[in-house]
């Protein structure tokens, strides 16, 4: 079990290694003068000078070689410092923790939407003997999955916001605010959910215990909940995972549909703008986020099933 958590921290590390570099090149490799963007219009409305530019360039370390700025930025992120905002001259981590909370309440709101729906829709599925309720219940999460993020929201709004009156359309003020970025959010989380876990309990119910706890006389709920749902569960669980990651990237949109601040609309607010710090800060909080979940499925992995400890040890 020690070699396995190990070796699952290590790649964590290689990820978010890898999250910092290409970031860092993806950035630089970009078009235009980040320095010149922000102050392109200076303090009192005229251009700043040449000499103004290079100072704020000095200032900010991007005067230096490409290699040393990368050396520099990923030792001082090492230490938790990611710098300040070009835009704002924010510190890039306390930007980062006041546009988090928002963000954090749509993406546990999404999640939950996601699991619920995934975890309904696949159980009553595989459940049910209504021959023609199981292929609606089995095509419904490809429909939802291939359905735009944005578009989901711009219906959802027009639903319920403009003609029913139901529930606000844009601002995070009040639970209820949250209700449409929260299905928005996790509709297609949970698609893919509901596949995962409707193909795997359809495997496991074929399982000869499963066969045998039938013949013992064990009734449909307690074979589907007691017997099966915990073995079918793995798959779902990773990709449970998985699409943490695409809440935070669906937040940029979400929260562009519903006018919500939060982490992804600052990240769109830096990327136009080319605020290379605050970007590659957001980058590699994503990325540990992203690797932190993947690391609790990993280890939870072992308590559900541990014959995948036991390979990992051979």
């Amino acid at each position: 079990m020690a070699g396995y958590l190990v070796r699952r921290v290590a790649l964590a590390i290689g990820v978010l290694w890898a999250a910092f570099t290409v970031s860092f090149v993806v950035l630089y490799l970009l078009p235009g003068d980040p320095v010149a963007t922000m102050a392109g219009g200076g303090l009192d409305g005229e251009p700043l000078s040449p000499a103004a530019l290079d100072a704020l360039r000095a200032r900010y370390g991007l005067d230096q070689p490409l290699i040393v700025q990368y050396g520099t930025r990923l030792w001082a992120a090492l230490h938790g410092d990611f710098g300040t905002s070009i835009q704002s001259g924010q510190d890039v981590g306390a930007a980062i923790r006041e546009a988090l909370p928002p963000t954090i309440q749509i993406s546990v709101a999404g999640l939950a939407f996601a699991v619920v729906f995934g975890s309904v829709v696949a159980l009553v599925a595989t459940y049910t003997s209504v021959r023609w309720l199981r292929q609606v219940l089995m095509a419904l999460p490809s429909l939802a999955v291939s359905l735009p993020v944005f578009w989901v929201g711009l219906m959802l709004v027009q639903l319920f916001s403009f003609r029913l009156g139901l529930l606000p359309s844009v601002g995070a003020k009040g639970p209820e605010s949250l209700v449409l970025p929260a299905i928005t959010l996790g509709l297609p989380t949970g698609a893919l959910v509901a596949q995962v876990l409707a193909k795997s309990l359809s495997i496991v119910l074929d399982e000869p215990y499963v066969v045998t706890a039938r013949a013992k006389g064990a009734g449909r709920v307690a074979i589907h909940l007691r017997h099966a749902l915990r073995n079918a569960a793995l798959p779902a669980l990773t990709v449970l995972g998985y699409v943490v990651g695409n809440l935070l990237a669906g937040s940029v949109v979400v929260e562009t549909v519903f006018t919500r601040p939060g982490l992804g609309r600052l990240t769109v607010a830096a990327v136009s703008v080319q605020d290379i710090p605050l970007v590659q800060g957001i980058v590699v909080f994503a990325a540990a986020v992203f690797v932190s979940v993947n690391l609790l499925v990993d280890l939870v992995y072992p308590v559900l099933d541990p014959r995948i400890a036991a390979g990992a040890a051979v």
